[in-house]
């Protein structure tokens, strides 16, 4: 009997797994049921349990940092452990903060409420109004979903208001105008894009039903999506209105609480932060502007008042390098903060505008290897003071937390446990050549002596501009590094860790070419005797899940075990599946023949065939994500496995678009992916 391999290339929409794509269709229900049962059965034994429980003891330590944000002078933190597993909303003062067991005032049990409602509740998020915070709008999620029920809060009372704004489940969010208004970015009513994001906002008076709440803001529904932010900074408030055409493009408006009344004359790739009379730009693609030519990647500045009077002398405040890219920027306190990498290693620029002259300063007191992230510490730009947090980590130390106050040298808040041995561990830095002779950095952590046999585990992610840096993982430390294991970060192409051109050479068709990147490494690390690629094991998630199923399907041969998470598997449907249309401008539509041309090439559902040596693979994914649909998970294990290939799915019922909606099935998800990758590259540890 022929092997049934549809879809194929040649017959993209010939699907016989469309069913799979229904989340909760009971056939589909039965299949995850199945396939759980069979992964769980197989990789879930004594060993997987204890690496389980080993790792939420981990998540749960009470001397975990309590990450905070600063609000009216409190910070606030959510807090989970294993008393509370979907946290405690709670805030205190800095000088209690300072203290090494500070006293919280708890706002909110979100256990006890989920038990009170019978709702798997979960805080996604938070809004408050300056200066008093009186009130808050929470926003809660059903299993960690991007979609999200609003309700208002009393901050004093610590109890949800009666009468108080009320929203049902939709995707998106709010921003206070004043006490009784809500500039209201949210899809519910059908006033969603086909990307199930916002495309209208309201504003929202107290007392009035939503369904009557004014537009004042709309996008088309082809556009990504719209929201509104109040700014607080400038002489009086004032409301930016961001219309967001795909992931990379947006028109901008400057309003008020009645709707936009001036689209800023700036390209519509740009990113942008105002602050009081500042505005900064930074671009994607070159610009001519004021009889100035400016190159992709640079950062302007000027008078916002100015700007609006029709004047265009930009003053450039950061220039690139080819190996040399800004990473973001913010406003605190008058000053703007650059992050950028140079060469991989963080760098730090505070600039102060005045008149046409921008001052240049530095961050002291940090390190230039490693991982820093720096932020402002008051959530509300227009409260802050100047002070930054910064948390500084690398793959074998663990983060600190620190204040920097004015711009001084930082000092320390919290200090997080050290979860693993790092005894004989060092981490190194290496390139690989990718198929075309691009230079392919990337972060080895692991023992020194080479053994040419090492257990490997490799990640990567190369999509959508973001930069991949080597943090501290207590779950590799703990369950791959102490063991004797080798962890490898690549930074491939797709990723922004050298700006617009490293992005775009693994955007649309280079997609291909950010996979071809990582399969170098692998090679790499062969070729330097690290170890054989039947000892390689990899795993990657959501864009990652793209370049892992391409791993199988285009380098079965450089691997031993793939680990593919969340993913984004079918080219030819993701357009259509939750929120896929707003990816179009990283990946191409497969509704246009010239874009499915490059799209087919990395379609791995469409590319996988008979009779191949592809290495064992386990999908996973949760049926909460409303993001990428659990459906492409699902679809490429059942074809898989009808050809005969090893394939396995895991799909836990809640966790949205990450590894579990608490730390005990975060621990669980990632457990369960490292016992089938040991196992599978035949590494024996202590627990097989």
């Amino acid at each position: 009997m022929p092997i049934d391999d549809r879809p194929t290339l040649a017959a993209p929409d010939d699907d016989p797994y469309l069913w799979l794509e229904d989340i909760e269709g009971e056939r589909a229900l039965v299949f995850v049921e199945q396939q759980n049962k069979r992964t769980l059965e197989r990789f879930g034994n004594a060993g997987f349990a204890d690496d389980r429980d080993t790792l939420a003891a981990i998540y749960d330590r009470p001397d975990n940092i309590p990450y905070v944000m600063r609000r009216g002078g409190l910070l606030y933190n959510l807090w989970k452990d294993t008393n509370n597993p979907r946290g405690l909303w709670r805030r205190t003062t800095l000088e209690e903060f300072r203290r090494p067991n500070p006293k919280w005032d708890v706002l909110l049990d979100l256990d006890k409420l989920a038990a009170e409602e019978n709702e798997d509740w979960l805080l996604n998020g938070t809004q408050t109004l300056p200066p008093t915070h009186a009130r808050a709008i929470l926003s809660l999620s059903r299993g960690g979903s991007d979609a999200v029920t609003l309700r208002e809060f009393d901050m004093e009372t610590k109890t949800f208001v009666s009468d108080g704004f009320v929203l049902p489940e939709a995707k998106g969010g709010t921003d206070w105008f004043d006490a009784d208004t809500l500039l209201l970015s949210s899809a519910y009513g059908g006033m969603a894009t086909t990307s199930g994001y916002a495309r209208t906002v309201r504003s929202w008076r107290r007392g009035h039903d939503v369904d009557t709440a004014p537009v004042i803001f709309e996008t088309s529904p082809d556009s990504m999506g719209v929201f509104a932010e109040l700014d607080q900074t400038g002489a009086s408030p004032r409301v930016w209105f961001v219309e967001r055409l795909d992931f990379f493009n947006q028109n901008v408006w400057l309003g008020d609480e009645t709707g936009a009344r001036l689209k800023l004359e700036i390209p519509t790739d740009t990113w942008m932060e105002a602050h009081h009379d500042w505005l900064v730009v930074k671009l994607r693609t070159a610009w001519t502007v004021g009889g100035q030519n400016f190159a992709p990647d640079v950062v302007l500045g000027i008078s916002l008042s100015a700007f609006v009077k029709g004047h265009r002398n930009f003053t450039p405040v950061f220039e690139p390098g080819s190996r040399r890219a800004l990473q973001g920027f913010f406003w605190a306190a008058g000053r703007l903060v650059l992050s950028i990498l140079d060469e991989l290693r963080p760098v730090f620029e505070i600039l102060t505008p005045s008149g046409n002259v921008w001052t240049r300063a530095g961050l002291p007191g940090l390190p230039e290897i490693g991982v820093v992230d720096i932020q402002r510490f008051d959530r509300h730009e227009s409260e802050s003071n100047g002070d930054l947090r910064a948390n500084i980590q690398d793959p074998l130390t663990p983060p600190s937390l620190m204040l920097i106050e004015g711009i001084g040298s930082p000092t320390l808040l919290k200090q997080a446990p050290r979860t693993f041995s790092a005894d004989g561990l060092v981490i190194t830095q290496h390139e690989a050549i990718s198929i075309d002779g691009e230079r392919i950095p990337y972060v080895q952590t692991g023992p020194a002596a080479e053994t040419g046999d090492a257990p490997v585990y490799m990640s990567a992610y190369g999509g959508f501009g973001l930069a991949v840096r080597p943090y501290y993982s207590s779950a590799l430390g703990k369950l791959w590094l102490e063991r004797g294991g080798t962890c490898v970060q690549a930074n491939i192409r797709g990723g922004g860790e050298f700006g617009t051109r490293w992005h775009d050479a693994g955007r649309y068709a280079g997609k291909r070419l950010a996979h071809d990147d990582f399969a170098a490494v692998a090679a790499d690390l062969v070729r330097r005797g690290v170890t054989r690629a039947n000892r390689i094991a990899a795993e990657g998630g959501s864009n990652g899940g793209i370049l892992i199923s391409n791993m199988l399907t285009r380098y079965p041969e450089r691997f031993g075990a793939l680990f593919c998470t969340i993913p984004l598997i079918d080219m030819r449907r993701y357009t259509r599946l939750l929120a896929g249309a707003s990816w179009i401008a990283e990946y191409g539509d497969p509704d246009k023949p010239e874009e499915w041309a490059w799209l087919q090439t990395y379609s791995a559902y469409h590319a996988a065939i008979p009779g191949q040596n592809y290495p064992p693979i386990l999908i996973a994914t949760t049926r909460r994500d409303d993001r990428v649909h659990p459906g492409h998970a699902r679809k490429m294990t059942a074809k898989l496995q009808a050809m005969g290939y090893e394939a396995h799915l895991y799909e836990p019922a809640a966790g949205g678009h990450g590894y579990g909606k608490d730390n005990r099935e975060r621990a669980a998800f990632t457990a369960l992916g490292y016992a089938f990758l040991k196992n599978k590259i035949g590494w024996s540890d202590h627990q097989m």
